[in-house]
């Protein structure tokens, strides 16, 4: 599997799939059974120090002295790297932390320490920034917040691999996604590509008798869920959708097409294989190669 140069890109699978155990991989963390892995081109971990000066990474959460600053802890993690004292102000700039930069860690809500470790992997400005569910126990505030930092990165050109099993929060950040379940790939490439190369297509049917209406279409063969009182019907041709119901005197008060989005291919990719309970239960809620 292959991760573009530049940009965000989303790693996805269910809890258990290999995510962090990949990333592990490529960090040296863990040694693999077999296969081959590379970073910028460099084999890894036999080549890692060749490039790990090139990259940073959030793996488990992040450690800071919390009666320091935000200042003072990164100003200790610069001296330990050797890198310039000017960084500290440019990371923390980066990442919005500038105003915040003499408040204590041990104040921060968890979105502002999760940018603070951000801003520690920028010190030693790394071409590739791996995040390891960046966002998990975060509120929807600090989710924001790591979110439109990781945009701003990619938009500056730097490589961010984000693993998630969140698709929704993944799919507002990432250019392109590479998909697993149970340790195997089931698709990668840009999110568009992705979205419009699963068959998933339905539309929502709103009707006055939609139990009726829901024997009727599965009947003819469409596949059918309820959503409230409404029906979601997997098709490509609406109109048929309505054909069927006026046959049977069902006429449709109202159809929508639904949006096709990372969660409903990712359910549509692991429909096959075995994932389709995990997929239930992380609705709603990339082993690297060419960065």
């Amino acid at each position: 599997m292959t991760v573009p140069l530049g940009g965000v890109h989303g790693f996805l699978g269910p809890n258990g799939s290999g995510k962090t155990t990949t990333i592990r991989m490529l960090l040296g963390l863990v040694r693999a059974d077999s296969g081959t892995a590379e970073v910028f081109g460099e084999r890894v971990p036999a080549r890692l120090p060749h490039v790990i000066d090139r990259v940073g990474a959030i793996v488990e959460s992040p450690k800071f002295f919390p009666r320091f600053t935000a200042r003072q802890n990164l100003a200790l993690l610069a001296g330990a790297i050797g890198t310039p004292r000017h960084r500290i102000e440019e990371v923390l700039e980066a990442t919005h932390l500038a105003d915040r930069g003499h408040d204590r860690y041990a104040g921060f809500s968890l979105g502002m320490k999760q940018r603070l470790a951000i801003a520690a992997t920028l010190l030693k400005d790394p071409d590739l920034l791996i995040f390891d569910e960046p966002t998990n126990g975060l509120d929807p505030a600090g989710i924001r917040e790591v979110r439109d930092t990781m945009r701003s990165l990619g938009g500056q050109g730097k490589t961010v691999l984000v693993s998630s099993h969140i698709l929704a929060e993944v799919e507002q950040v990432a250019d392109t996604v590479s998909i697993i379940g149970h340790g195997a790939l089931l698709a990668e490439g840009r999110v568009g590509d992705i979205l419009g190369g699963t068959g998933v297509a339905q539309v929502r049917v709103g009707v006055a008798s939609p139990d009726r209406a829901a024997e009727v279409l599965e009947a003819d063969g469409f596949p059918v869920t309820r959503d409230g009182g409404q029906l979601v019907v997997g098709t490509d041709d609406p109109s048929a959708v309505t054909r069927a119901l006026a046959g049977h005197g069902l006429y449709v008060a109202e159809l929508v097409p639904v949006r096709a989005d990372l969660e409903s291919a990712f359910l549509a990719l692991t429909a096959h294989e075995g994932l389709g309970s995990d997929a239930d239960r992380v609705a709603g809620q990339v082993q690297g190669g060419a960065a």
